[in-house]
């Protein structure tokens, strides 16, 4: 029992530390792009120490799992530009939203993976999403920067789950932290030729704010979210996973001062709901 609350702990602190990720999309001045090439850098270097202090091993199995990672690195690359430029155009509590789409998306892009169909239930968990997105939505206008930063969001939540998809059927046998280490390593080498702010000429509070999300908010959360899921159920963990939004969206209010607006919140329940329903209810089935 003692190992479950350990655990389940673990698996709070790693999504409420996911949730905490947004924040630097306001906190670093920098691009989208600059910050995922530092932050996975940084990200790769702690999870390189740590593998090595548990003595963990490093090289892949075979040959063509390094094709995979590299393939797997890309996505989530692009996943996390995404991810950040959404952030920056729409605001935390709204890009956070429109990310956590992917739920309803994975329902969408599962059956090329596998021989599974769809449900009416999907096809109404997605027009409850779409309602959603609808409310967040200022004007049909990509020239408005809460459109497009909500249109990236989607984007991202969508590599995400090409990412989980890929990974769950190619890479499904390592570890998570040393799965992490090798897409950390391909994100930040693809992306690192197109930096528009060399390291040399980072700040202190650009270097100390890259050092945290790379370390605190990338490498620490992925190794609790892994060493959690030794005595939880992937149920528990996806469920407490759709916690994230509104942890988000707390820590930009506290932190930020960024207030949602009632319409937002209301869009927002309608997609982190229907993402918490999609996740129960795969999990229930194959339980």
């Amino acid at each position: 029992m003692r190992a479950e609350q350990t655990s389940l702990l673990y698996l709070h602190i790693a999504v409420l530390l996911f949730g905490g990720t947004a924040l630097f999309s306001k906190l670093i001045d920098l691009s989208a792009l600059d910050i995922t090439v530092y932050r996975t850098a940084v990200a790769f270097v702690a999870l390189m120490i740590l593998l090595t202090l548990q003595r963990k091993k490093i090289a892949l199995q075979a040959s063509k799992d390094y094709l995979i990672a590299i393939l797997l690195g890309v996505v989530v690359g692009l996943h996390w530009v995404t991810y950040f430029a959404g952030m920056q155009m729409a605001g935390i509590a709204i890009g956070i939203i429109a990310f956590f789409t992917y739920p309803v998306i994975t329902v969408f892009l599962e059956p090329f993976f596998t021989q599974k169909k769809l449900k009416r239930k999907d096809i109404i968990c997605a027009v409850v999403v779409l309602t959603g997105i609808y409310l967040l939505i200022p004007e049909a206008n990509l020239g408005n920067q809460v459109t497009l930063g909500i249109i990236t969001g989607v984007s991202s939540g969508a590599l995400f789950s090409l990412r989980n998809l890929l990974q769950k059927r190619y890479f499904s046998h390592y570890g998570g932290p040393q799965t992490m280490l090798y897409q950390t390593l391909v994100a930040s080498l693809m992306l690192c030729a197109f930096v528009t702010v060399p390291p040399s000429a980072l700040t202190q509070s650009h270097l100390g704010l890259i050092l945290l999300a790379g370390i605190v908010f990338t490498a620490l959360p992925h190794a609790l979210f892994a060493s959690s899921l030794r005595n939880l159920s992937a149920t528990t963990a996806g469920l407490i996973s759709c916690l994230q939004p509104l942890y988000a969206t707390l820590l930009a209010f506290m932190l930020l001062a960024e207030q949602p607006s009632i319409v937002t919140l209301i869009g927002g329940l309608l997609v982190v709901s229907t993402a918490f329903f999609e996740t129960w209810s795969v999990t229930r089935n194959k339980a």
